[in-house]
């Protein structure tokens, strides 16, 4: 059974930095690509970032580009999202995920089928 956990939320200032965390088990880790994702009060739920299986390539949300930044440690079954120059409208749960298709990557929600339970950011100005 594949599990996702998530921590490193927490509240911090407009212009802070976090790190979160997401622990993987339950399968072969570093087959997976890797994604995050976010969602606010009353909105859908959005992509944020996602990482390669090997860590070789990433994307993001235009919204978090050039402040947050992916990255995976394979060997512990983590991947990370350090996100830095805070802002409001970054206040939301955040949420890590994983296909079930191996080695394959993406940027639309509906290709991850494994998902944690999210860590609140909030981002107070």
């Amino acid at each position: 059974q594949v599990q996702l956990v998530e921590s490193g939320g927490g509240l911090v200032q407009a212009g802070d930095s976090l790190r979160l965390s997401c622990a993987a088990s339950g399968r072969t880790f570093s087959i997976y690509a890797m994604g995050w994702f976010r969602q606010a009060p009353g909105k859908e739920r959005e992509f944020v970032g996602a990482i390669s299986w090997n860590g070789g390539n990433t994307s993001y949300a235009d919204s978090v580009k050039g402040r947050f930044t992916i990255s995976r440690d394979n060997a512990k079954k983590t991947v990370y999202l350090q996100m830095n120059s805070l802002k409001p409208e970054d206040t939301a749960v955040y949420y890590c995920a994983s296909p079930d298709r191996r080695y394959y990557s993406s940027t639309y929600r509906y290709d991850y089928k494994y998902w944690g339970q999210g860590t609140q950011v909030t981002v107070s100005s």
